[in-house]
């Protein structure tokens, strides 16, 4: 393949970097965590080697407030796993869009769910929960949104450790929780490694009330000022993507088909 002009630059660039500096969770599988076992850690040793730099991390949960603090504070280069236009900072085209799941234990028969089910009003429901505020997953607000609150039980979306399956989906194993909604990558990831087998559906509709999207695109994100270190990632994330797509298989990542991923809430 020839050589381009965008290609060279490219590389001058990079050559230039003596080494990448990647925020990441340091317990937050399947996304990340020290021992580099997570998709994003994956992703992140994939575009060191193509910019032939070093990777070195910079270790921070990922809870709110983390731009600011981690990013916008220049303690790194690079985040990857962020909303798609998140906007407190530049992001990447997406590298893959998930939805939000239904997840059931397959013995139950609970196939097909949406959120306008009336089986719904008679089930135990689990649903992740970031605050008491409007900063709350899209799923709860749908819910909330149809009077469903006394049969609902939240559980913190940071609330677990590393390997260990998130409490949200053990309840759902252990009989104590009917259906949970999820995050699609955290539920796809967590049922694969289940010793009860458990069944992930797509959260329908897709959008709810017209404001509160099930699907968003997920994207590597920089600094505002760091435009040319985005365009650099674009285009090794336009260039590996047969790569990526058989990393998010390898973490059974339910991969939404919709072209057209909500903006960052």
């Amino acid at each position: 393949m020839p050589i381009t002009l965008s290609m060279l630059l490219l590389s001058l660039a990079a050559l230039a970097n003596e080494r990448l500096v990647v925020c990441a969770d340091p317990d937050n599988m399947p996304f990340s965590n020290r021992a580099g076992d997570g998709l994003e850690n994956k992703l992140a040793q994939l575009i060191a080697h193509d910019l032939q730099t070093q990777l070195e991390y910079y270790w921070w949960p990922q809870v709110r407030g983390f731009v600011r603090k981690t990013l916008n504070d220049d303690k790194c280069d690079l985040w990857p796993g962020v909303a798609t236009r998140l906007d407190t900072l530049l992001t990447t085209r997406a590298y893959y869009e998930s939805t939000y799941v239904f997840v059931t234990r397959s013995d139950r028969g609970l196939a097909h769910l949406t959120l306008d089910d009336p089986r719904l009003r008679s089930l135990a429901i689990g649903v992740q929960m970031i605050g008491n505020d409007a900063t709350n997953t899209p799923p709860a607000h749908a819910l909330a949104r149809r009077g469903l609150i006394d049969n609902v039980h939240g559980y913190m979306v940071y609330a677990h450790e590393d390997h260990a399956a998130p409490p949200i989906l053990a309840a759902v194993a252990n009989k104590q929780l009917d259906v949970a909604l999820v995050w699609g990558p955290t539920a796809g990831y967590f049922a694969h490694r289940s010793a009860m087998p458990l069944r992930v559906d797509p959260v329908i509709p897709s959008v709810d009330g017209g404001q509160w999207p099930m699907v968003y695109g997920i994207s590597v994100g920089v600094r505002r000022e760091n435009a040319a270190l985005r365009e650099q990632v674009d285009a090794i994330l336009e260039r590996e993507k047969p790569r990526l797509d058989a990393l998010l298989r390898s973490y059974h990542v339910p991969l939404s088909p919709l072209s057209a991923p909500a903006p960052a809430p």
